[in-house]
């Protein structure tokens, strides 16, 4: 059976900074208040008329695609993670393979929010492990940003969240000691809306009316607290899960690359692993929280620093909406 291995990443993210002494400007909220309590000092927000999901995901696929090695002709199937699509149909995986001119090729659409790019990794990790694939395009990308409530009352919401987009390239690895080693996906819909955006959908007699828009229903609600209780446990199990499955200790983790949810989440993981700053990857500081998008830009921008070697021992994990959780084991 074959092993997989991700052969290239790459990372765009939107021109326009936001700061939080702009945020302070629109809502009653402060630098201070914000780095307290997400850690965050700026992030990306997308320029209308420029910046889309499918023209962020083009960029980061291609630069992934050349640091592989391989040409865009060699892709035979993508996984798209992202909860905000272009459009409400189709997915933004076709999207992307017209871009890109590979028409032909398959190409997938998940909805796991911030678990979103385990999960597509999960599975282009089996495609690739039967032979049904030889390279796969994995992407998470999001614009969160026009959904988010910027009055004082979602403000707590809206400090965190970004834009961005990011990709990765699997192929098969020609080497025993590359690749990924496993992957642990979970879920728990008693908890879906603590973290939810309930409109547009389906079930309604009409999709779209004033009444919605008026009570706010388009914009993202999360219950904070509940989300920290949660993904502090989940990602300390899933993580440990990863370690026992390949028999690997907390020590042997080169680098940690954890969903950039809060840099507190991270932080507390990070203290409770014992894991010194060195193993342990953040941006949210500068990025945001760009939900699907978070960890392979993280790849992109570690691997670009240099902090990612050949040979080194990486573990990835998410926590989000759903409740969903993830984690992935690999030698890259």
């Amino acid at each position: 059976m074959n092993r997989s291995k991700i052969k290239g990443v790459g990372h765009y993210v939107p021109e326009r900074i936001i700061t939080n002494d702009y945020l302070s400007s629109i809502m009653n909220t402060n630098n201070d208040w914000i780095v307290e309590r997400t850690g965050i000092q700026e992030r990306r927000w997308f320029t209308p008329g420029k910046d889309t999901v499918n023209s962020m995901s083009v960029a980061a696929s291609k630069i992934a695609i050349e640091r592989s090695g391989l040409q865009i002709s060699d892709i035979d199937f993508i996984i798209f993670a992202t909860i905000t699509p272009d459009y409400f149909l189709p997915g933004n995986g076709v999207l992307l393979q017209r871009e890109l001119g590979l028409q032909g090729i398959g190409a997938l659409d998940i909805r796991n929010a911030c678990s979103g790019f385990i999960y597509a990794l999960s599975i282009a990790d089996q495609f690739i492990k039967t032979g049904m694939y030889k390279n796969i395009l994995v992407v998470g990308a999001e614009i969160q940003s026009s959904a988010l409530d910027k009055s004082d009352e979602g403000r707590s919401s809206a400090v965190i969240f970004a834009d961005g987009a990011g990709a990765a390239v699997l192929g098969v690895s020609d080497s025993e000691k590359s690749g990924i080693l496993s992957t642990h996906l979970h879920a728990d819909g008693d908890h879906a809306e603590e973290l939810y955006c309930s409109d547009p959908g389906s079930s309604r007699e009409v999709r779209i009316s004033a009444e919605m828009i008026d009570a706010g229903d388009f914009f993202l609600k999360m219950n904070g607290n509940a989300v920290f209780k949660h993904a502090v446990v989940r990602f300390s199990e899933v993580i440990q899960e990863a370690l026992d499955a390949n028999g690997k200790d907390k020590s042997e983790i080169d680098l940690l690359v954890p969903h950039q949810a809060n840099l507190r989440i991270s932080n507390y993981i990070q203290q409770k692993m014992g894991l010194p700053d060195e193993k342990v990857f953040n941006n949210i500081m500068h990025l945001g929280n760009t939900t699907a998008g978070t960890i392979p830009i993280a790849l992109s921008e570690a691997w670009e620093q240099g902090r990612i070697k050949e040979g080194d021992l990486l573990c990835l994990a998410a926590f989000g909406s759903g409740f969903t959780w993830a984690s992935a084991l690999l030698n890259w």
